[in-house]
């Protein structure tokens, strides 16, 4: 075993590690050589001094030992189960500010949903996904441009309807296809990892929901939210975007976002689009306004509803403006 184990200097020992590579535990040795090399590099000086016997190799057939405190952690992370060490950090840290509305978020948050760091900020409460997914009929094919962590997507699914989620970074593929999994309406999903203004030309559909990102928090600190601060495209390309796919298209978008500029897109078709924009609210406080376009919007009604009466608590929403092939009414 001695002369097994030991190794020549000099180039010698370099060709010898290489049949290492075609093993099948490469990934456990470079691994093990990664994890020593401050080490080795340290004592390299003492090492040359000593008998080569007894220097201890890494063996292709031998275990990985594994830290106390990696065998320790959890399989699945509290706040989606991040890979990266910072995303995770980061994961944490906004989770932490937005811990008290998770089920506002997810009802089902207890049972293993994930998110990463910008899904706590970003993801549409459920109450107000579940009233635009109202709006959308079942069997319906709907595009969800920016899908995110899942959490549109899996209210339309629930709705009846068959959803092509798009989302262009791949973690947050894995995670809202985890989230439809425990919501347990995967089979009415289709996941695509995309960019959606390449996708766009390509893709036909009874509706298309669009949240594309606001920016960050920092949005709020805008008096007016205009389109041309969404990402990563304005409100008027995003929007031509979508109608490429189906006239029916559903926005949501910031509560401070200028109204006007918002009515101007139903006028980018010929006729122009019905149009009708909702404020939303969870526990009396404004979170979005909703804008539909076409068959979405509701027809006129006489009387203005009273939603506090009949939904709960978590349910506010107020009409607030609609237009009707160019006739404003307010009520």
């Amino acid at each position: 075993m001695a002369k097994t184990n030991a190794a020549p200097q000099g180039p010698g020992r370099r060709a010898r590690a290489l049949p290492f590579l075609h093993h099948r535990t490469t990934h456990r040795f470079f691994r093990l050589l990664g994890a020593t090399t401050t080490k080795t590099a340290r004592r390299r000086r003492r090492l040359t001094a000593r008998p080569t016997h007894s220097r201890r190799v890494a063996r292709p057939g031998a275990p990985e030992r594994k830290r106390p405190e990696a065998a320790a952690e959890p399989k699945e992370k509290a706040f989606g189960a991040a890979r990266d060490p910072d995303a995770a950090a980061d994961a944490a840290m906004v989770a932490g500010k937005y811990w008290a509305h998770r089920h506002s978020l997810f009802s089902l948050y207890d049972r293993g949903v994930r998110m990463d760091a910008e899904g706590w900020y970003s993801a549409t409460p459920e109450a107000v996904a579940a009233s635009q997914a109202a709006r959308a009929a079942p069997g319906d094919l709907v595009v969800d441009a920016f899908a995110g962590c899942g959490g549109n997507s899996i209210q339309f699914a629930a709705r009846g309807c068959y959803v092509v989620a798009v989302e262009i970074d791949p973690r947050k593929v894995e995670l809202a296809a985890h989230n439809a999994k425990v919501y347990g309406v995967e089979d009415r999903i289709e996941f695509v990892v995309g960019d959606f203004f390449r996708l766009a030309p390509f893709l036909k559909a009874d509706l298309v929901f669009l949240s594309p990102p606001w920016g960050g928090p920092s949005y709020i600190h805008a008096p007016v939210y205009t389109l041309d601060m969404l990402k990563p495209k304005d409100g008027y390309t995003t929007f031509q975007a979508a109608q490429k796919i189906a006239p029916n298209v559903i926005m949501f978008l910031p509560r401070t976002v200028d109204i006007s500029q918002v009515e101007e897109l139903s006028w980018l078709s010929c006729p122009p689009l019905d149009f009708e924009s909702e404020e939303n609210y969870i526990h009396h406080r404004l979170k979005g306004i909703t804008a539909y376009f076409g068959r979405t919007a509701r027809p006129p009604s006489n009387q203005c509803q009273n939603w506090d009466d009949e939904q709960p608590a978590d349910w506010f929403f107020r009409i607030s403006l609609r237009k009707r092939k160019g006739a404003m009414q307010i009520f």
